[in-house]
C-alpha cells in the first residue's frame, strides 16, 4: 500500500486492546489503528453515524480486526452487518478472538469472515501474529476492487 493502512480494531477488553496496540508498536508497524470498544461503536464508525460522519477524520478501514465475544452487539452481528452492506462488504474482516470453539469458527466463516485467528497467550506470539497480519493482509494480499458506490 502507498499510504499506511487504516485498521479498525474491535474489542471490548481494554487489556486486549492495549496488548494489540503494544504488539503493533513492538512490530514497528506504522498503520493507523482506530479502536472501537463495542460492536455498536464499530457499526457507528463503519456507517459514519454521529461523530464518525467525517470520513477525513474517520476513514473507512482497509482491514477490520474483530473480536467475537462482546456484550450487546457481538462480533457475529457486526460481521453480518458488514458483509450484508454493499459499501463495506469487501473490507477484509479478520476474526481475532480467544475462542477456539469450532462452532464459532464455522459461524464466522459462514457469515463471511476472511480469516480466523486465535489470540496467542504470550506477548511474543502476539507480536508475531501482528507481523503476519501486516505481511499478508496489508502487503501481499491484493484487495478487492472498490464497489460501485466507492468509485463515484
Amino acid at each position: 500500500m502507498s499510504k499506511p493502512a487504516v485498521i479498525l480494531l474491535v474489542d471490548d477488553s481494554r487489556m486486549d486492546v492495549e496488548l494489540t496496540l503494544d504488539a503493533f508498536k513492538e512490530a514497528r508497524l506504522s498503520n493507523r489503528i482506530e479502536v472501537s470498544y463495542s460492536g455498536q461503536q464499530a457499526l457507528d464508525y463503519l456507517f459514519g453515524n454521529e461523530h464518525f460522519a467525517d470520513r477525513t477524520k474517520h476513514p473507512l478501514p482497509d482491514l477490520i480486526l474483530l473480536d467475537l465475544k462482546m456484550p450487546g452487539v457481538d462480533g457475529f452481528e457486526v460481521l453480518q452487518r458488514i458483509k450484508g452492506t454493499p459499501l463495506i462488504k469487501r473490507i477484509p474482516v479478520v476474526i481475532l478472538t480467544s475462542s477456539k470453539e469450532e462452532g464459532d469458527r464455522a459461524l464466522s466463516y459462514d457469515i463471511g469472515a476472511n480469516s480466523y485467528l486465535v489470540k496467542p497467550v504470550a506477548f511474543t506470539g502476539f507480536v508475531e501474529v501482528v507481523r503476519q497480519i501486516e505481511d499478508y493482509w496489508l502487503t501481499l494480499n491484493v484487495g478487492a476492487p472498490m464497489t460501485a458506490d466507492e468509485s463515484t
